[in-house]
């Protein structure tokens, strides 16, 4: 007898990664064999990075949770006993009920990019919490600075295509580490290289992608705008400013050019902890050499001047024309591309007037600790707060409370869930439909369900449908399917849902490379660049760039106590804390080390793999200490996101990080840290 034949299902990859692949799900007898990437997809074309190559390995996990689980034990302990769906959603409507007859701000909803998706995201659960008056959550933990900054002098996220990428001549990495977090735009950096292009990283540790970079610029965290303002002192001094394009398309220049001479490069030089000399050089090729692309990622903007970082940044461009070219100008999101409908998908309207507070995921530690009202009810889905929130000592001792009752949507048992009172089985990617939208290119991808839903694991979707009607809610728009959510997605006559979810995705913006903004048009207040901006006034960073020092400055007297910045940018085989319980990624990426240059290893007598412990005035853990060069002098890398149970010491680097927000955007400010290091006291 034949085998049954292979259906290829076309599939959208759901991570928080700009790439947001096409995949082709493989699948014989309703079992999903593998997973590939489109090559069809021109942005994907037929590759995907090493974690979603092996989604299978997740989907089918012997550790995957499928069915609702009640907890049994101690919080934190994570353990638990099977119930049923009846039950479960009875004892969580019954507890969120009684909590919201008295206050219904005292519950909080948790979420984040779990899944990128709009239906499985934040769609039915938004209109469950809407309809509730719970307190809203303002989702700032990864992106919220570095697109306030971006905005404030470009208007809105629309970035440059990606298939013009390799059409540069110099590409400029601010931040970035694309080999880890956009595989695909490296890929269009490789094609670029091969073309002739320069390129060049601006990071304070040499990752994966500065080593094969031309020039590596190892800056100190959080000294990335006085760079900017640097080159752009050095573009003015040496009249390589495109005079035509900043009188037609510019706001403000005279006053640009006054704050800029503030920032020579010697005392840039100063700030940032690099040689005058590769400032100049820097400033002379980006004046040079077009078309010039710079690639800002979310590094940069993790300090407290982090939102200022992005708004300086995103000057240099017009200064030299580059947004003449389709590859030349600025790529940090291309979000703003698409015109979602979030009002249709999340039904603001709900709330029938109430105006309920908001409270900030970053500082989800101090608000279960000290909110006002207290947090009495925490829902969780598509995020693990637990591992990824900083300050995780506070966060820790929030969860533990016993009179916080908590609900976590999940597929595994992670840290978070470990805290909960009641864990409901949810599905992947795999297992329903969903629309994504991305930030790295200009195509909203679909997702079609490949298999049926493994156990007893229902959709997000699905779970808030359920848990409305089980509070009774009796709204029609609790009654709307995944497709019916994914066709209100975007505005506009051009969507068409079911054609996606045909072809697997539909392109928004201009229909091949183009120079958008070669004859401006910004979407910004003036439609012109805004080197001097009212908005920046209002919101009190002032209307013109300038640099903010990182709230723990390597050169303040914190210093003394804590003489080395950590940063913890992610780890190759792990997406924030996704894929990490994946047993073959978790042993590719080894253990969680703290990598740290020979001449601060050796001022503090560390031995190449011995235990360190690392420490601040919030905490300390211990990590497997690498001596290497990839780290700058005065710089430690601890690669992240592990969750805590599987590290050595049951914590990760978030033990070390603080709730102070950035400038604008009230985002975490995870790269602004000093720590020091010792050798570790082994105990028994």
């Amino acid at each position: 007898m034949s085998a049954a034949p292979i259906t290829i299902v076309k599939a959208a990859c759901p991570h928080d990664c700009p790439d947001t692949c096409a995949l082709e799900v493989h699948v014989r007898d309703g079992i999903a064999l593998k997973v590939t990437g489109s090559r069809e997809h021109r942005a994907t074309a037929g590759v995907l990075c090493n974690k979603v190559s092996r989604y299978t390995e997740r989907t089918y996990h012997p550790d995957r949770l499928l069915v609702p689980l009640r907890r049994i034990g101690p919080k934190g302990r994570g353990q638990f006993e099977p119930i049923s769906w009846d039950l479960a959603l009875a004892e969580i409507a019954g507890r969120l009920g009684e909590i919201a007859r008295r206050n219904a701000e005292a519950i909080l909803p948790y979420s984040y990019a779990g899944t990128m998706g709009l239906v499985q995201g934040d769609s039915m659960a938004q209109r469950f919490f809407h309809r509730l008056g719970a307190s809203r959550l303002d989702r700032t933990i990864c992106s919220s600075a570095g697109a306030a900054g971006h905005n404030l002098t470009l208007g809105a996220r629309l970035g440059v295509d990606l298939e013009a990428v390799d059409e540069a001549r110099l590409i400029i990495l601010w931040g970035a580490n694309p080999i880890v977090s956009s595989v695909h735009f490296w890929t269009r950096v490789q094609e670029a290289k091969r073309r002739g292009a320069k390129i060049v990283a601006i990071d304070p540790y040499r990752s994966l992608s500065a080593e094969k970079c031309h020039v590596h610029i190892a800056l100190l965290p959080g000294t990335d705008a006085a760079l900017a303002l640097g080159l752009m002192h050095i573009l003015v001094r040496d009249e390589r400013v495109d005079l035509d394009y900043v009188s037609r398309h510019t706001l403000g220049f005279e006053a640009l050019k006054a704050r800029v001479a503030e920032y020579p490069p010697e005392r840039v030089a100063s700030i940032c902890g690099i040689r005058k000399a590769e400032i100049e050089a820097l400033a002379s090729d980006y004046g040079s050499i077009a078309p010039a692309l710079i690639r800002m990622n979310y590094g940069m903007q993790r300090a407290r001047g982090g939102a200022m970082a992005a708004r300086t940044i995103t000057c240099l461009p017009a200064l030299v024309g580059a947004w003449r070219h389709a590859a030349g100008g600025v790529l940090l999101s291309t979000s703003d591309n698409f015109p979602t409908d979030v009002a249709a998908l999340q039904r603001p309207d709900l709330l029938m007037g109430r105006n309920p507070r908001t409270l900030n995921m970053s500082t989800i530690g101090d608000h279960l600790l000290r909110a006002d009202p207290k947090v009495e009810a925490l829902v969780v889905w598509n995020s693990n707060p637990v591992a990824i929130a900083p300050h995780s000592a506070e966060v820790v001792e929030g969860f533990s409370r016993e009179d916080l009752f908590t609900v976590v949507l999940e597929h595994f048992q992670t840290d978070t869930a470990d805290y909960a009172d009641i864990v409901l089985p949810a599905t992947t990617q795999l297992e329903h439909l969903d629309v994504v939208k991305p930030y790295g290119h200009y195509d909203v991808m679909a997702n079609n369900a490949a298999i049926a839903p493994l156990g007893e694991a229902k959709p997000n979707s699905e779970i808030f449908r359920l848990l409305a009607a089980a509070m009774g809610f009796d709204e029609a728009c609790f009654r709307d399917s995944d497709l019916d959510i994914a066709r209100a997605a975007f505005k506009g006559p051009g969507w068409d849902a079911e054609r996606a979810l045909a072809d697997g995705w539909m392109r928004f913006g201009p229909t091949r490379p183009t120079a958008r903004f070669a004859n401006g048009g910004f979407p910004t207040p003036s439609g012109k660049v805004e080197f001097v901006s009212s908005e920046a006034r209002r919101a009190g960073l002032g209307e013109l760039p300038d640099y903010i020092a990182p709230a723990e400055d390597t050169r303040s007297p914190l210093a003394a106590r804590f003489p080395l910045a950590m940063i913890s940018p992610p780890a190759r085989n792990f997406l924030n804390s996704t894929f990490v319980n994946v047993d073959s990624l978790r042993a590719t990426e080894g253990q969680p080390w703290l990598d740290i240059h020979p001449r601060d290893a050796a001022a503090r007598g560390l031995s190449e793999g011995e235990t360190v412990r690392v420490f601040n005035q919030r905490g300390s853990l211990r990590l497997a200490c690498r001596i290497t060069t990839r780290a700058r002098e005065g710089v430690v890398v601890a690669l992240s996101i592990w969750w805590r149970k599987l590290a050595k010491d049951g914590k990760n680097a978030n033990e070390l990080t603080s709730q102070t927000l950035t400038d604008l955007g009230r985002g975490p400010t995870f790269y602004d840290c000093l720590v020091e290091v010792e050798r570790a006291v082994e105990t028994s």
